[in-house]
């Protein structure tokens, strides 16, 4: 027996298009802007499904110093902005993309995001950015910015094939700021407390309304840090909406110690995965939200998710044969292709959703509680990853309202080949403790060890719906769990887990 789902908005204000759903997050935009970013992975929640981006680092200097932030060379082994393996040269940058482009076809984006500011590298990045204007023409540029030097830029980032620009804005209050920044470099003075965070907001929204001015649409960033500006992060919210941004952001604080962070070895705790979430939807009321950033590394390549940046060091794109004219014509039809899935996908739901529900048809009911579910793919938008290959698990909220995208939460792999699975232990149990608050978990197959290991825990495994659409696997057990009467219980796991 289905269960018809009637669409509406939640209690809070949260309707599937402010919350960042994949199918109505850009159903409400103009045309011309769907179009912007219906193949950019990092606007469109659908699209990091299937197209691919990266980061060049070309810039390292910053003009302000951010208590969550420290920027690191030559380290492979963490995920977080401001981390790189190789600074490149603008010249190096433009081969590294050229190669990138023609081994991985479902690359759209090419972002500069560091590790340092990159218009605090002005030369080094508009050079690389002139150059890839006409060497990649097909190749989306994107930039990321505290937004210091925003306003005195704008100007030359719209002389370029750059439509999309992020800011990071963490306050728009300067007694918070001071919190968050020690200190801003600013007309060749170091100026700090109070007065340098005044200053960085300031020029943070003159240099947002420019770009609205100019039709450059704008992703703010918001780094979330309890007890410093989450409260704050609401009025963020509306302001920058306010002001034409177009999707915000919210990203946990990573402060862990051994990152070298001033939070970080000052004890600074990150969100609770719930914390973070009610925070967004709180948001989502003013501001399409994004939910499924990866804080990647400033030389991120690949799907979001996915780092292939050894594929591509210097050494080995030296010794590569690029023809760039057929790779573009190989790109096209691919992207073409997604496009065409993507359009099919879209016309489908559609379709359903416009349907009349038969009188014998049952309906969840409004007050149904919503469920949390996890789920392990390799992308293309499907269940269809091994529960022990999973590096991260992707979050969704079934409800009366349908299924959302929730968050991702990243784990240790459990299983490196069929001699070391079982033997991560403690990969295994912090993959449990990343999975806290979600009562299943889809995979397309699973051991019999951590099966009982989540159902202890209380979260039921799943390898029933290998394969199939992501949003309909979860709503299948999610009615299956309604008309099996499991949806009445006491959510287990949040009981086990507590």
């Amino acid at each position: 027996m289905e269960l018809e789902v009637i669409g509406q908005e939640s209690e809070g204000g949260c309707s599937s298009s402010g919350c960042g759903s994949t199918d109505d997050q850009l159903s409400h935009l103009p045309q011309d802007i769907v179009d912007k970013v219906q193949n950019h992975p990092c606007y469109s929640e659908e699209a990091h499904h299937y197209f691919a981006r990266m980061h060049v680092a070309v810039a390292p200097a910053c003009n302000i110093q951010c208590h969550y932030c420290n920027r690191k060379y030559d380290c492979s082994n963490e995920s977080r902005p401001g981390v790189v393996s190789e600074l490149l040269t603008p010249e190096q940058a433009v081969m590294k993309v050229r190669a990138v482009a023609a081994n991985i076809p479902q690359m759209t984006v090419l972002g500069i995001a560091g590790p340092g500011d990159p218009l605090a590298n002005q030369e080094r990045t508009f050079s690389t950015f002139r150059m890839l204007s006409e060497q990649t023409p097909d190749i989306k540029l994107c930039v990321s910015t505290n937004g210091l030097a925003l306003p005195e830029s704008v100007e030359e980032l719209s002389k370029h094939n750059i439509d999309h620009v992020t800011i990071t804005i963490n306050t728009v209050d300067p007694e918070i700021g001071a919190q968050i920044y020690p200190w801003i470099y600013w007309n060749n003075r170091r100026i700090r407390g109070v007065k340098g965070a005044k200053i960085l907001i300031e020029q943070q929204q003159r240099g947002l309304e420019m770009l609205t001015e100019r039709g450059i649409l704008v992703k703010v960033n918001s780094v979330m840090i309890p007890g410093v500006n989450d409260d704050h992060l609401k009025e963020v919210s509306r302001i920058v909406k306010q002001k034409g941004a177009f999707l915000h952001n919210v990203m946990p604080l990573i402060a862990e110690a051994e990152h070298g962070t001033f939070y970080g070895v000052m004890g600074q705790r990150s969100p609770e995965p719930e914390e973070l979430q009610n925070l967004q939807d709180a948001c989502s009321g003013d501001m399409n939200m994004m939910r499924h950033c990866r804080q990647c590394r400033a030389d991120a390549v690949g799907l979001l998710g996915e780092d292939r940046g050894e594929e591509f060091t210097m050494d080995k794109i030296e010794e590569m044969e690029i023809d760039y004219e057929a790779a573009m014509q190989k790109r096209a039809v691919i992207h073409q292709g997604i496009i065409e899935e993507l359009n099919e996908k879209h016309q489908k739901r559609t379709q359903i959703a416009g349907m009349s529900v038969p009188s014998n048809e049952p309906i969840i009911p409004a007050d149904t509680r919503p469920v949390l579910m996890a789920v392990a793919t390799a992308g293309g938008g499907i269940v269809n990853q091994h529960f022990g290959h999973a590096t991260e698990f992707l979050v969704y909220e079934a409800s009366p309202n349908g299924v959302r995208f929730i968050s991702h939460r990243k784990v240790d792999q459990y299983c490196i080949g069929n001699d070391t699975c079982g033997e991560k232990e403690s990969a295994l149990d912090g993959s449990i403790r990343a999975l806290k608050g979600c009562e299943a978990v889809l995979c397309s197959k699973i051991g019999f060890e951590p099966w009982g290991m989540l159902e202890d825990a209380g979260i039921v495994p799943n390898g029933e719906h290998a394969m199939e659409p992501i949003e309909e696997a979860v709503m299948a057990v999610y009615e299956e769990m309604i008309t099996t009467g499991k949806i009445d219980e006491h959510p287990v796991a949040m009981k086990a887990q507590a």
